[in-house]
């Protein structure tokens, strides 16, 4: 049997939040950033599994599967029980791009009454319930770091970094989750 490398998560064994937040790693998950014209997301959608939606800010979401609005033409999908994306896209013979990003992003989940304001000491976007439903999701910053925003629950976000911000955004989480507390 051949020996073979084990990555291990920026995030291994980091928690944190307080009394009104968790902060938690994500289990590994497949990701994969997808390009496509609008013609061709009824074929992706099947291929996938789950809708790749075509309006701003919204997600397709089925099982353990999203698939998140990024821009026009462009999604994250993320398999959270580590699934070939990319071998199921090659039963979608439609034009399209797909690059797996797996091993690029980590995510962070924030969970609990002071989610919301934990993220809201990074990220200046308008982040209550009305402005940004479950399943809302968006690119945009939290301090210096670029992120993938996506509301999984009414209290729960799923926040995806790249593994070299990692530290930076959960340490910045967890000085919001403090603040959040009082």
């Amino acid at each position: 049997m051949a020996d073979t490398a084990v990555r291990k998560s920026v995030l291994s064994g980091r928690h944190g939040g307080s009394a009104t937040v968790r902060l938690t790693a994500a289990p590994a998950a497949t990701r994969i950033a997808l390009r496509a014209p609008a013609a061709s997301l009824k074929a992706l959608s099947s291929a996938l599994g789950v809708t790749v939606p075509s309006s701003p800010k919204t997600s397709g979401r089925k099982g353990g599967r999203a698939a998140l609005w990024l821009g026009p033409d462009e999604w994250l999908v993320i398999d959270e029980f580590g699934a070939d994306l990319m071998g199921a896209l090659t039963k979608a013979d439609v034009l399209h791009s797909a690059t797996d990003v797996s091993h690029r992003n980590v995510a962070i989940i924030v969970s609990g009454p002071g989610a919301e304001a934990t993220i809201s000491a990074g990220c200046p976007q308008d982040l209550s319930l009305d402005a940004f439903p479950v399943g809302a999701c968006s690119r945009t910053i939290f301090g210096k770091a670029e992120i993938v925003l996506f509301r999984t629950e009414d209290d729960t976000f799923r926040v995806e970094c790249w593994r070299s911000f990692a530290d930076f955004v959960f340490g910045l989480l967890a000085e919001g989750a403090e603040d959040a507390a009082h």
